[in-house]
């Protein structure tokens, strides 16, 4: 007989259909095919949600690791931006990204079962990311200041976070799991979109994805 999924299983279910280690942008990243200019779209529009999560902490009553990721927010603009002649844009040029900053300040400004479920959809994929986005640095992007890779190299390691908001998701009450779930899912789509917006300029005579 089957085992019934935890709700952090579940997460991890709609997390697998949009994984950001799999999304084009991620893997031509990888690959050392994506354009410079196209890193520098990233830092400046994907760092308006980096902004955000810092507030996703402080909404579950983690004051303590929502200062650090504040912190970790300004070496994003002061390491990885910077080093991309670039900055963190305040709003966003990519509709994208625009929809995720937007989604990521409603989902963490409403009740601790929705902000968990949103901050565990980007947590738990985050060490995987870190390293990946950090090795294409290392490897095909030598000419860039290795300050870009600052922000990942903090977080290639960062499993501890995902293993305590999956631990706070599943000792929710049922009607709070519901929550968390539908919102993991919804940041999921909205973080794999911004990377879809983010990549389209780039992707000359290729649809988008839907």
């Amino acid at each position: 007989m089957s085992k019934t999924k935890t709700a952090s299983e579940i997460c991890d279910d709609h997390i697998r259909l949009r994984s950001l280690l799999e999304h084009s942008f991620y893997v031509a990243w990888s690959d050392g095919t994506l354009p410079v200019a196209a890193l520098k779209d990233y830092a400046r529009d994907y760092g308006s949600f980096i902004r955000t999560v810092g507030d996703g902490w402080a909404s579950i009553g983690e004051p303590h690791i929502a200062g650090i990721e504040a912190g970790h927010a300004e070496v994003w603009g002061n390491t990885f931006a910077a080093g991309l002649d670039t900055s963190v844009a305040d709003v966003p040029h990519t509709p994208e990204a625009v929809e995720l900053a937007r989604a990521a300040q409603e989902l963490f400004g409403a009740n601790r079962a929705i902000s968990l479920g949103a901050l565990y959809a980007f947590e738990a994929q985050q060490p995987l990311t870190a390293q990946s986005k950090l090795t294409g640095l290392q490897t095909h992007y030598k000419d860039l200041p290795d300050c870009c890779g600052e922000y990942f190299r903090l977080h290639c390691d960062d499993h501890d976070e995902p293993i305590f908001l999956a631990g706070q998701i599943n000792a929710l009450p049922t009607s709070d799991r519901e929550s968390a779930v539908a919102a993991c899912a919804r940041m999921t789509r909205a973080l794999h979109d911004a990377l879809t917006g983010l990549h389209a300029p780039y992707l000359a005579g290729v649809a988008p994805r839907v």
